[in-house]
């Protein structure tokens, strides 16, 4: 397996393996923000093909409470592997120490991350690989249904966040 930051000839193959759940596209926004400078979209390949992702955000978790309880900390958003039966396989421990690195070779000294409270399978890796708890909050996010309908999800979450 091979981690790389997404380049713009990936968009299309990973529309087609792992398809947004937005039809304005949640993998050319995590693109365009690594473009403009605000985070690296890591993907995981295998074979030849993608088999998840994670966007590590400089610009910190976007809820006002985890700013500020964790000012200047970087977010790893977005981790998935896909398809399921690749699950519990290292790519999301690889996805994630990836990240850490990158911190590391930045000088930063922690970086976090958010699970919803009904994740225990994510919460257990990311307790394994050293994250703690530090703050609880909603993660709200939107996306386009579709027939064009703008929807609106929150969730109930924990940051956690690791020393490096």
């Amino acid at each position: 397996m091979e981690i790389a930051a997404c380049r713009a000839e990936d968009l299309e193959v990973l529309e087609r393996f792992m398809p947004s759940n937005s039809v304005d596209g949640h993998h050319g926004a995590r693109f365009a923000r690594q473009e403009a400078g605000g985070s690296t979209y890591l993907i995981p390949w295998l074979d030849g093909r993608p088999v998840g992702h994670a966007e590590v955000r400089w610009t910190g978790c976007e809820a006002p409470g985890v700013r500020a309880a964790l000012p200047g900390c970087p977010e790893i958003n977005g981790l998935a592997v896909w398809p399921e039966s690749l699950r519990s396989q290292g790519i999301g421990t690889a996805l994630v120490r990836t990240a850490e690195r990158l911190a590391r070779e930045r000088g930063l000294g922690v970086i976090g991350l958010g699970v919803d409270d009904g994740n225990p399978r994510a919460a257990a890796l990311y307790a394994r690989l050293g994250y703690r708890p530090t703050v609880a909050y909603v993660d709200r996010w939107a996306y386009v249904d579709a027939d064009g309908v703008r929807r609106e999800q929150a969730e109930a979450c924990v940051f956690l966040a690791k020393a490096l």
